[in-house]
């Protein structure tokens, strides 16, 4: 995928299963991609760049700054929750305006790969056993109350110091993460839903980006037709 591919902004409803004319159950994760509307349409002339500027959502006028509700005005859109910038071909950016919506089915359809970027779940803080998989140290002979620590960190007196990266204790979890080449299950354009198959970042009710996948798109089965027996 180029970088030329504009993208919708969701909230994850959470998780159902759909089952195929075979009966196997399919798990997916329903994401609600309605109303998503252009606020702004950048240009080569103008911001050096092409691109199209989405918002999703809705916010009360008392929850915007002055400056972003100035912008929104000049757009002619209502506020919303989250606001994204999506690289765009000029072909792309000329088919919207300021203020239009952008459905669903302009972007996916069934059977397309994407990528969704979320905030992950947070885990609060953790040790090195659950964060890292470490082991735990012997529980007896001679070992005093360091039965769950990580243990040494560092070297003597060369170098002296922790390397940058050493795997101690942390917060875990509530980073961006984003779950790459998830397929489009179904695409629901009255309700502007998007069913994909698997798992999604973050909660429910949390905010994602999706787009198209960047390591490309399935390729298109191409099935030959054998030849009649006793024909060339």
């Amino acid at each position: 995928m180029s970088l030329s591919s504009l993208g919708l902004l969701g909230r994850k409803v959470g998780m159902m299963r759909l089952f195929t004319d075979e009966g196997d159950a399919v798990p997916v994760t329903v994401i609600d991609v309605s109303n998503n509307r252009v606020t702004q349409v950048k240009s080569q002339d103008t911001d050096g760049y092409v691109a199209l500027q989405v918002t999703y959502g809705s916010r009360k006028a008392s929850r915007v700054t002055k400056p972003q509700a100035g912008h929104l005005a000049k757009a002619g859109v209502e506020a919303g929750e989250i606001i994204r910038e999506f690289r765009v071909d000029a072909d792309t950016a000329g088919k919207y305006a300021a203020g239009k919506a952008v459905a669903v089915q302009e972007v996916f359809s069934a059977g397309q790969l994407v990528d969704v970027q979320g905030t992950s779940i947070g885990k609060g803080f953790m040790g090195t056993i659950k964060r890292h998989n470490f082991k735990s140290q012997r529980a007896s002979h001679g070992n005093s109350r360091s039965h769950n620590v990580p243990g040494s960190i560092s070297m003597a007196q060369d170098p002296g110091r922790v390397f940058p990266g050493k795997k101690m204790s942390g917060h875990q979890g509530d980073v961006t993460t984003t779950v790459q080449n998830l397929d489009v299950v179904r695409v629901d354009e009255g309700r502007g839903l998007l069913l994909v198959r698997g798992a999604v970042p973050g909660s429910k009710n949390g905010f994602v980006t999706v787009r198209l996948a960047a390591k490309g798109q399935p390729k298109p089965v191409v099935v030959q037709a054998k030849a009649e027996k006793g024909k060339k």
